[in-house]
C-alpha cells in the first residue's frame, strides 16, 4: 500500500478510463481528531480512501490511498445505490479558453433544457457533470457532523489502511502546528 498526498489521488481518480457516472462515495467525520474520511470507489478503478483536513480556510492538507484493486459486492454493500443521498463530483478545470467555451455552450443547453422540461434534482446533476466533462461523479452518503454507518463498517474492512492514514494525517496535523480544524 502506497500513501500519496490527498490530490495525486484525486489525480489519478480523475485520469482513470472509466464510465465517469459509476463513481460512489462515503464520506463524514473521522472516528478520532481532526478532519475527514472519505472512500471514492468504481467497479472498473478500485476503492479509493482519503483522510483530509482544512489547515485554514485556503488549504485542506491530507493523505490517501488505493485499498482495492475491484469493488466487489461485499465493499458494494457499504456505498450508496444510484438514486440515493446526496451527489459529489471530483472537477478539472478546462485546459484552454477554447475548451472553456465549448463547456460553457453545452452548460447552457443543458440548463435551458431541464428549464423547460420537469426532471429530478438528480438528472440535472448529472447532465450538468457531463456537460462539464466531469471525470467522476455519482451519488455520495455524507455527514458533515458524524460518520455514517457505512463509513464506519468501510473503516473496519480497510483497518490497516486505516490506521497508517490516521498516523501519516496525525504527523501532518502535528507539523502544521494545527491542534484542531479551522471552524
Amino acid at each position: 500500500m502506497r500513501i500519496r498526498e490527498w490530490q495525486d489521488i484525486l489525480e489519478d481518480v480523475t485520469e482513470r478510463d472509466v464510465d465517469p457516472e459509476q463513481w460512489r462515495a462515503v464520506a463524514g467525520d473521522r472516528a478520532a481528531g481532526v478532519g475527514e474520511d472519505m472512500y471514492l470507489a468504481h467497479p472498473g478503478a478500485g476503492v479509493f480512501f482519503l483522510k483530509t483536513y482544512a489547515k485554514n480556510p485556503f488549504e485542506v492538507r491530507g493523505v490517501g490511498t488505493r485499498v482495492a484493486r475491484n469493488l466487489d459486492d461485499e465493499i458494494g454493500t457499504f456505498l450508496p445505490e444510484a438514486d440515493t443521498g446526496g451527489r459529489f463530483a471530483v472537477q478539472s478545470p478546462p485546459e484552454d479558453e477554447e475548451q472553456a467555451e465549448t463547456v460553457s455552450k453545452r452548460l447552457e443547453t443543458v440548463l435551458e433544457t431541464h428549464a423547460d422540461a420537469p426532471t429530478r434534482p438528480q438528472d440535472l446533476f448529472d447532465d450538468v457533470m457531463e456537460a462539464l466533462e466531469s471525470p467522476a461523479f455519482g451519488p455520495m452518503e455524507y455527514d458533515q457532523y458524524d460518520r455514517p454507518d457505512e463509513l464506519e463498517d468501510l473503516s473496519e474492512r480497510f483497518e490497516e489502511a486505516d490506521e497508517l492514514l490516521n498516523a501519516e494525517l496525525e504527523d501532518l496535523i502535528e507539523t502544521d502546528e494545527v491542534d484542531r480544524g479551522f471552524m
